[in-house]
């Protein structure tokens, strides 16, 4: 079986690679502008290109079929339409990763599956998703175009502590406020429940999809089991560091009008996502691939991550603008407190 990966060198694809090279012998192609070559494994074939040229990516593909194509950087229209017109007739399968966060946000149940409502008027982000499975599927209903489209949530793998709240640069200044013994700032009263997915758990249910004659045409939602409070999620960060967590809950709507404004898109990615109770149903994709199943608990991907991060200097990240716009806004809630 033969794979092309548009990408292929990040926190989700890099996994599914691996598996595929690993444990399922496919023969493994990434097409990307190769700007991460330490993370292809060895016996992968790269095709050098800007996705964005399509007529240079035509010429590199001229010849060349596959058994699945798939994409992981297609985040507007164009994009994905620029992809039914170089794979159409060039491939069995064309695998579309979209998102969780498409999702109706609030849906009218906390318990989601891919039969819940596509309509996020929060995030930009998650509309352009759903306008990129309203396309393909299109093609699919009209002319046959073999696509699945997958839905991932909160996946996480090594190089990164996943969490709620935090800037531009990432999750590390939250850490650092965590072994500093201050404050971290959790969005609502952290009662809200919330799924995180190591991606070699992932990488299970995608290359199960990968070749599936039951996935053509068909969305599937990909998460892990676990579900957890965002109290619980930052407590077991807390526990991995050996520290004691010094919690701030700050309600998602002040911190979007307080964060917007300085590029922390706390709309999109809290109220639009990260604010709402979710609980991910997937027997769906159980029923596709009978192997799906978590593998690594949250405790031990946090440790797996903070073993790492801990040990790797380019993976710790500062961001001092963040660390101080978390100082005001808890000195200022500390001080509507003390004035009432």
């Amino acid at each position: 079986m033969k794979a092309l990966f548009i990408g292929g060198t990040g926190t989700i694809s890099a996994a599914i690679v691996r598996r595929l090279v690993e444990e399922l012998n496919w023969e493994v192609w990434l097409l990307n502008r190769g700007n991460r070559p330490q993370a292809v494994p060895e016996g992968v074939h790269t095709i050098i290109a800007d996705i964005n040229d399509e007529a240079a990516v035509a010429a590199k593909l001229e010849g060349l079929f596959f058994d699945c194509v798939c994409e992981f950087i297609g985040f507007v229209p164009s994009q994905v339409e620029r992809d039914y017109r170089l794979f159409k007739g060039k491939t069995r399968q064309y695998i579309y990763t979209s998102s969780a966060s498409a999702y109706h946000k609030p849906a009218a149940s906390p318990w989601i599956t891919e039969g819940t409502t596509l309509a996020n008027p929060y995030w930009q982000y998650s509309r352009d998703k759903i306008a990129c499975e309203e396309f393909l599927m299109r093609k699919y209903r009209e002319e046959g175009f073999p696509v699945t489209i997958v839905r991932p949530s909160h996946t996480y793998d090594e190089r990164s502590i996943p969490l709620g709240v935090h800037g531009k640069n990432g999750s590390w200044q939250v850490v650092e406020r965590m072994r500093q013994g201050k404050p971290v700032i959790i969005q609502g009263d952290g009662t809200s429940l919330w799924t995180m997915t190591f991606n070699r758990d992932f990488a299970i249910g995608y290359t199960g999809l990968m070749g599936n004659r039951h996935a053509i045409g068909e969305a599937f939602q990909i998460t892990g089991d676990e579900t957890l409070t965002w109290n619980q999620i930052y407590a077991t960060i807390a526990d991995a560091l050996g520290v004691e967590l010094k919690a701030c809950h700050v309600a998602s709507d002040y911190l979007a009008a307080v964060g917007d404004k300085y590029g922390y898109d706390f709309t999109g990615s809290l109220t639009g996502d990260k604010a709402v109770s979710v609980i991910f149903d997937n027997a769906k994709l159980k029923r596709a691939v009978p192997d799906m199943r978590t593998t690594v608990r949250f405790d031990q991907g946090v440790r797996i991550a903070l073993d790492y991060v801990l040990s790797h200097p380019e993976c710790q990240r500062p961001d001092p603008e963040f660390d101080a716009w978390c100082d005001r806004v808890i000195a200022a809630l500390e001080a509507s407190k003390a004035s009432v």
